[in-house]
């Protein structure tokens, strides 16, 4: 489990990266330049795991490259003790991206195997999420319910409505919306039954599936 000063240089070009592409939010640009990325990657992965790209995780799965990771957190609009829903747990970069932003993270990983290694993995590199759960990220977590904000890292064909449900008015739900390609889709939530909507864009991602564990 090491983090070398090499590494932390290669942390600060992939900063540099991520600003030249557009994201202007400190905290997330802070908690990436943070974050030891490397340690949430296979090892054979290890010199590449600060260009922005995605990999491979396991269980058929990847974690998103640095800028849609950054892009996705900064829509989130996180203040310190928001109780944030992730849906994906996948690797837990993420996961550690919005803990390091100050963030109360509940998440869900529907896959058994990164479920575990996950859970091991973040307490080593004292991450602390309030809270991980193996099932089926489209119920989300009502038993925490209401949330300040939800962020979906897998591609959804619709919004689950469970997760609509579990949002806090004036709260932010994140999803990348469609089958092939998704649109990045921003959801305030305005009243008991309204929702702003907004759209940013074409980014891929592995599918969110439902009831598959």
């Amino acid at each position: 489990m090491k983090d070398t000063n090499k590494h932390q240089g290669l942390r600060n070009q992939l900063v540099k990266q991520l600003q030249d592409k557009g994201i202007t939010d400190v905290n997330v640009l802070e908690a990436i330049r943070k974050i030891p990325r490397h340690l949430f990657l296979n090892s054979s992965f290890e010199d590449f795991a600060y260009q922005d790209k995605a990999f491979p995780i396991g269980a058929g799965q990847t974690i998103s490259q640095p800028y849609t990771v950054a892009f996705q957190s900064q829509l989130l609009e996180v203040k310190k003790g928001d109780n944030v829903l992730e849906i994906g747990t996948g690797s837990g970069y993420q996961t550690a991206v919005l803990v390091t932003m100050g963030a109360k993270v509940y998440s869900v990983e529907r896959q058994n195997e990164l479920f575990k290694s996950t859970s091991l993995l973040l307490p080593k590199l004292n991450i602390r999420p309030k809270y991980l759960s193996f099932g089926d990220g489209y119920k989300g977590l009502p038993q925490f319910a209401p949330f300040d904000s939800i962020i979906v890292t897998a591609g959804a064909p619709i919004i689950p409505q469970p997760l609509m449900a579990q949002l806090k008015i004036g709260g932010r739900l994140v999803i990348p919306l469609g089958d092939k390609e998704q649109i990045m889709t921003l959801l305030i939530r305005k009243n008991e039954t309204q929702f702003e909507k907004h759209e940013f864009g074409e980014f891929r991602f592995v599918p969110l599936l439902e009831n598959k564990n």
